[in-house]
């Protein structure tokens, strides 16, 4: 089957007249008329009835009909795409990126921007979420990945990408090794180093004295790396997003009673048209293999 071939048995559909559906392709009746029959010797029966001046579908011919509807549909998307990306030359593309988010997850989608669309011109902004949505509303960027509590601006419009759970970091030998998972209320008196950029530290505090659990907070920055490797050396704990883990060998363990998630998403100005780059990247985040990341 060829998709040539589709489209003429399309336009016959749509005229119910194998004259007018070679003018509509602007191919000879002849030329239409073979490849239909071509098309029918394929599919093993009869596409459309023809009695003098009436044409119409047989019930094979209606079967297929939304079949090959969709085969177009798919199609003529796979041009439109294939266009938008050839369109992508030196096109630039800003995205912001919350400072908590780990790379892990994200390493993926860009390499595949990168193999779709090499001559993307990409730069990445990290921030804290207030920023980046100031940034995105000015048209400082073109999309943030963000994955905050709190509301968004009215004018934002977010996509979710995945879903990812808090866990407690510790030194290699701490009693935490032998837990399947970790409680707020195990966390009471535990020696704790504050990530200052965790959007989440309203969160933790209050399910925190909900539980009668008091943290002894000995250091604080707003540097993941010096976070990790200061859990490394034994100098205390952290709670952090599982994919934000940077180190082989820091130990974790999911957080328990409660449980604590956080939603990642795409967000774009909600009315404000997509450059080039930036529709190919969000159609690629859509379609995107998250699970597998």
């Amino acid at each position: 089957m060829e998709m040539h071939q589709v489209r003429y048995f399309l336009a016959v559909c749509a005229t119910l007249n194998f004259t007018r559906a070679a003018e509509a392709c602007n191919v000879s009746q002849p030329s239409l008329t073979r490849a239909i029959q071509k098309l029918e010797d394929e599919l093993g029966g009869l596409l459309f009835h023809r009695e003098r001046n009436l044409t119409h579908l047989t019930d094979l011919g209606r079967a297929m009909q939304p079949r090959l509807e969709r085969i177009a549909a798919e199609a003529e998307a796979a041009r439109a795409e294939a266009k938008g990306l050839r369109r992508l030359v030196n096109a630039p593309l800003s995205i912001g990126v919350m400072c908590t988010i780990g790379t892990s997850r994200l390493v993926g989608l860009l390499a595949e921007l990168n193999r779709r669309a090499p001559e993307v011109k990409l730069s990445m902004q990290e921030s804290v979420p207030r920023r980046l949505a100031e940034m995105l509303l000015k048209g400082g960027i073109d999309c943030a990945i963000m994955g905050t509590p709190d509301a968004l601006p009215e004018r934002c419009q977010a996509r979710d990408l995945y879903e990812e759970r808090f866990v407690v970091a510790f030194p290699p030998g701490h009693r935490f090794e032998g837990f399947n998972g970790v409680r707020m209320a195990d966390m009471d008196g535990e020696r704790y180093l504050w990530r200052m950029s965790c959007e989440f530290t309203e969160t933790f505090n209050g399910l925190l004295a909900d539980r009668g659990a008091r943290l002894n907070t000995v250091y604080q920055t707003e540097r993941e790396d010096w976070i990790q490797r200061m859990i490394l050396a034994g100098m205390g704990c952290a709670f952090m997003p599982e994919y934000m883990v940077m180190f082989p060998g820091l130990p974790t363990r999911v957080l328990v009673d409660p449980e604590v998630k956080r939603t990642v998403r795409l967000v774009t100005v909600a009315g404000r048209r997509f450059s080039p780059a930036l529709d190919a990247f969000v159609r690629l985040a859509a379609r995107h293999d998250w699970a597998g990341a």
